[in-house]
């Protein structure tokens, strides 16, 4: 576990820091939403505030035409009009006009009044399959490009109609769909913009039409302009950061009355998309709002991104100073390890050189004796006694180099035949696989190798010619049951035979291989010379 504590830590500390980041990222954009909600909503006021100013024009006028009974002349709705200042007050209102309400046959009548009160003649058009009429009787401002206007018949257009048909069934104000002005009256520019029609009733009319007590004369009517009327909404200051789409009814192409200049920022999407229902003169319109470049958020979106990298940083310091304390802890436990081993090791090492020298003394001790009692003189003794501790040496040697662990067969052979022979071994000699050998099978087959090289030293051909002597070895079987194949070849021309007597060199041998490696030893002489055939088992 205290492994991946280091990696724990790392990845619990990072995400608990994400987390926190994310839960300011999410903070940062519900803000965002707020603030431009809020920023929306006053764009929406600015446009309501505004649209009811001219809706009260409309109400004004209405007012007007009941206090006279709907007796009202041009002049007096001219000086009416003029009075009102529309150019600087009413931005976006395009007009105030007069429908006569009349039934379809009755254009005549309709005809005279306009001649007495403009002076001008003006025809009722277009022609209708309509049961109503509803022309054009009074207007203003007339300027020349509203002339044509005079005489059109709104009842005509299904738009207008539809607006118109409403207003005859209250007393509300009614606004009609999306229109350009000025089409059908041969006007020379069209506006994209609305209409909103509110009935007229006088105390006495010609024709009654579903009226309590009066009748309906016609329909006052205000037109506006759509663009102008909702960018003197919003360009009041504060400018706001806001992009303005607004459609009467649902959001489609062909229902877009107005749509800012300035563009929306496209790297919010619609993430801040504000969609607000506003009720004009009772049609349903709906307003998009969307932030500008102008529009700032409340807090920075770097904070979450900040905090995300502090904390994947914190984790990462964590995690190192929980891997560098691991390490040190894993430092002590190994240098208490490493030194309760080598104070165990070097107890081993005390007992096991104890063994090593009780061992080696002992055999000392019995190569004295052994050779002592088969000597002849002191000279005798001390020259084969001398022999047999550098074999004893050489083998020590090798062993030590090695560490006590393994040592060649091979160099064995090459230092114990060099110390005998006392000369460099020619190329032949000797032939065979690597064999490590551990240290009692060292050390019994260095004096092994040392007494039958003597023998061949004193006895055989290999004391004229090192030429003669040969030895090969090989090893057979696997595994734990792998065992050495070692043949000894003197050959020369010197006949040999079997001694009368075992001396000591040949029990020494005998012993070595039979009782302290566990082999067979089995000794041929003929007349061209000696083979030993040398078996032990390989551990």
């Amino acid at each position: 576990m205290k492994k991946f504590f280091p990696i724990v830590a790392f990845i619990a500390v990072a995400l608990i820091s994400l987390t926190m980041a994310g839960f300011a990222y999410f903070a940062t954009q519900e803000a965002a939403r707020i603030k431009f909600a809020a920023t929306a909503d006053d764009a929406l006021s600015r446009i309501e505030s505004r649209i009811d100013l001219h809706l009260s024009l409309l109400r004004s006028t209405q007012a007007l035409f009941d206090a006279r009974n709907g007796d009202i002349s041009r002049g007096e709705f001219k000086a009416f009009f003029s009075a009102l200042d529309v150019d600087n007050n009413f931005a976006g209102l395009r007009g105030i006009g007069f429908l006569r309400l009349a039934k379809t046959g009755d254009e005549a009548a309709v005809e005279r009044d306009i001649l007495r009160d403009q002076g001008v003649a003006h025809a009722v058009y277009p022609a209708t399959t309509q049961p109503w009429r509803t022309p054009v009787v009074l207007f203003e401002p007339m300027d020349p490009s509203n002339q044509a206007s005079i005489g059109f018949d709104m009842f005509t257009e299904p738009v207008r109609r539809a607006a118109i048909e409403k207003a005859m069934a209250d007393d509300q104000q009614h606004a009609s769909g999306l229109i350009q002005l000025g089409q059908g009256t041969g006007a020379a520019q069209t506006f994209t913009g609305f209409l909103v029609f509110v009935r007229l009733n006088v105390e006495t009319a010609p024709d009654v039409i579903n009226a309590t007590r009066a009748s309906t004369a016609g329909f006052l009517y205000a037109a506006f302009r759509a663009r102008d009327l909702f960018q003197v909404a919003l360009s009041r200051a504060p400018l706001l950061p806001v992009n303005t789409e607004i459609y009467d009814g649902e959001v489609d192409a062909g229902n877009l009355l107005f749509q800012s200049e300035t563009p929306p920022v496209s790297i919010f999407g619609d993430r801040l998309l504000v969609t607000r229902r506003l009720v004009v003169a009772g049609r349903q319109w709906t307003v998009l709002f969307r932030p500008t470049s102008a529009f700032s958020q409340p807090s920075s979106r770097a904070i979450p991104v900040m905090l995300g990298l502090f904390g994947l940083l914190l984790a990462g310091a964590i995690a190192l100073v929980a891997r560098f304390q691991e390490r040190a802890y894993d430092a002590v436990s190994l240098l208490h390890e490493t030194t309760e081993k080598s104070l165990l090791e070097k107890d081993l090492m005390l007992q096991e050189m104890k063994h090593r020298i009780k061992n080696s003394i002992t055999r000392v001790l019995a190569i004295a004796r052994q050779t002592a009692s088969h000597a002849t003189d002191v000279k005798e003794f001390s020259s084969s006694f001398s022999a047999r501790l550098q074999a004893m040496a050489a083998s020590q040697d090798m062993l030590t180099r090695s560490r006590w662990q393994k040592a060649d067969l091979g160099d064995l052979l090459r230092i114990e035949l060099g110390q005998v022979f006392g000369k460099e071994l020619p190329e032949g000699i000797l032939s065979g696989p690597e064999v490590l050998l551990d240290e009692t099978t060292t050390q019994a087959l260095g004096l092994t190798f040392h007494e039958l090289a003597t023998n061949a030293l004193k006895y055989g051909e290999a004391g004229n010619s090192v030429g003669a002597l040969k030895v090969d070895w090989s090893v057979e079987g696997r595994g734990h049951d792998r065992t050495l194949a070692l043949n000894w070849r003197e050959t020369g021309g010197k006949t040999l035979a079997a001694p009368a007597k075992t001396g000591f060199g040949t029990k020494l041998i005998d012993l070595n291989v039979t009782r302290e490696l566990r082999g067979t030893i089995k000794r041929d002489f003929h007349a061209d010379g000696l083979k030993v055939k040398i078996r032990i088992p390989l551990v």
